[in-house]
């Protein structure tokens, strides 16, 4: 595919394409030019480079990577399905997708044999649909794209945060002070330990935001069950923000410390609640929930009115 510059000058080359590109997102564009896929008059193109007027700017879409990884026949909580999207109650304990030392029994394996293969491709990888993550030992909602059309729109969609809601609960050790406020940091690679993120200061790292409110507390184990909303969707976000509150979440296994009540949890205690966006293809608003685990109990019995009708 060859586009020809005619206006837009001094326009970022990414932005540039994903204007005039419908069936690609930005965040596509851009790994088509760290792969040298895009080139500008005969060179390979770099992330920053500006068009100019009469530029030659070449695309070329690789074919998608076959999966090594086999369908396997694995349980599945499906909130919601339909030709386009379906909707994941992800279990703890499952691997979102293959990675070294997790080849198999992750839901990517799960939903190819549930869909059949229909997965949206456009990521670059066959059929895998994902277009965001909840880490291994966290539970709840996950949308997964099933067609190029949805995966497109829900990658903008989490990209914009205008249309889409993610409410989280935690339980905390120790209580967060004051009960209610927005965290706004920056998160990034924690500087020694690379496994981590960490609080790190502007102008590194990605902005980060968490509103959260403390719904309920036992003073006994001195824990707190929190409400989360997510404004962005940084890599362990929400563990490493109620971290830089002094309240690691209990049974964090990267983040926490080892106590009497994660050792009775035995899970990390952060579950994915509630989902919002906008349908895809309809673009009626759509809102999903996820059962609240039983790990939880504890702490939703304090509130009794504001769980009652899980």
């Amino acid at each position: 595919m060859e586009i020809q510059v005619d206006d837009s000058p001094g326009a970022r080359i990414d932005a540039f394409l994903a204007a005039r590109l419908a069936d690609l997102s930005r965040s596509r564009i851009q790994t088509l030019i760290r792969e040298q896929f895009i080139q500008i008059n005969g060179h390979p193109a770099k992330p920053r480079d500006a068009v100019k007027l009469g530029d030659k700017i070449t695309i070329v879409i690789p074919e998608a990577v076959p999966l090594d990884n086999a369908p396997q026949d694995l349980p599945l909580e499906i909130l919601f399905e339909d030709d386009d999207l379906i909707v994941i109650n992800k279990a703890h304990g499952m691997v979102v997708h293959p990675a070294p030392g997790n080849h198999d029994g992750t839901l990517v394996n799960a939903l190819l044999h549930h869909c059949r293969g229909k997965l949206s491709g456009i990521g670059g990888v066959e059929r895998p649909g994902i277009v965001h993550r909840l880490d291994k030992d966290t539970s709840g909602c996950l949308v997964v794209a099933k067609s190029d059309a949805a995966h497109q729109s829900l990658v903008t969609q989490f990209a914009g945060r205008s249309t889409m809601e993610k409410l989280y609960l935690a339980v905390t050790e120790g209580i967060p002070k004051p009960a209610k406020d927005t965290i706004f940091t920056s998160l990034g690679r924690h500087p020694v330990n690379r496994q981590k993120m960490a609080v790190i200061n502007p102008p590194g790292g990605k902005t980060a935001i968490t509103d959260y409110e403390i719904l309920a507390t036992d003073a006994a184990s001195r824990t707190a069950l929190v409400h989360c909303h997510l404004h962005t969707g940084r890599t362990h976000q929400i563990r490493v923000h109620l971290l830089h509150k002094g309240c690691p979440l209990v049974g964090d296994p990267i983040y926490g410390k080892p106590s009497k009540t994660a050792t009775q949890t035995g899970r990390l205690m952060l579950h994915a609640w509630k989902l919002a966006f906008d349908h895809p293809i309809t673009g009626k608003p759509v809102r999903f929930e996820s059962p609240i685990p039983a790990e939880f109990k504890p702490w939703t019995d304090l509130t009794p009115t504001l769980f009652r009708d899980e």
